[in-house]
């Protein structure tokens, strides 16, 4: 009798084996330092299909930085409680985003360093999904200002430029995070230390305190 053959793998689980190791190749080596033949032998894959399922180098950064967006912001949203105050939804919007770069290191390098430092098309793709983060943070700043009665609630160019602010911060704090490895805070201690800062001043603006040149 022959032998028998092994189970095929279903090509949506090989491909995702493939992302799975083109992300840490991207993320630990660079784009242009990535080569196809490490990220194969890590996929357990031949190389020949790996071009047969994702076509390029090019397409199969794309297909990377596409598939880390959007696990982020599912997880940013996934995390928010839906009719929670605004407080609490801005709290766990940025506690799902902190624990997930946190437990993702390479899909954060990913999108933060390697998509963002290669030119278009790929710095696009990070700019839809940011922009995508910070339209919902500005809806969140809209809400929280109108549950508040603050008067008069801020425009809506400002509640965009504190909500760039605020994601701007975040992206900050998850690289800061991530270069103090285990002996850093955790997740929860780092959104934490983000909504303090934030709250407060939101919580002066809400109040009709804000910052003035004397």
């Amino acid at each position: 009798m022959g032998a028998v053959k092994g189970k095929r793998v279903p090509r949506a689980v090989r491909e995702q084996q493939m992302l799975d190791a083109a992300v840490r190749i991207f993320a630990r080596r660079g784009y242009r330092a990535a080569s196809m033949d490490e990220i194969a032998e890590l996929a357990g894959v031949s190389k020949p299909l790996v071009y047969l399922y994702l076509h390029s180098k090019e397409e199969l950064f794309t297909a990377c930085i596409r598939r880390e967006a959007a696990a982020l912001v599912t997880a940013i949203r996934g995390a928010i409680e839906p009719g929670a105050a605004a407080d609490r939804q801005m709290w766990e919007g940025l506690n799902g985003f902190f624990a997930h770069t946190a437990a993702h290191p390479d899909g954060w390098a990913v999108l933060h360093v390697q998509a963002r430092t290669q030119g278009e098309p790929f710095a696009l793709e990070v700019a839809a999904m940011r922009a995508e983060i910070v339209e919902l943070v500005t809806r969140q700043i809209a809400v929280a200002t109108r549950e508040a009665g603050c008067v008069p609630e801020p425009a809506g160019q400002e509640a965009s430029a504190l909500a760039e602010a605020l994601v701007g911060a975040a992206e900050s704090l998850a690289d800061w995070a991530g270069a103090e490895g285990a002996e850093g805070p955790s997740a929860k201690e780092t959104a934490a230390t983000l909504m303090n800062f934030a709250w407060a001043g939101l919580g002066n603006l809400m109040r009709g305190r804000g910052w003035a040149l004397g």
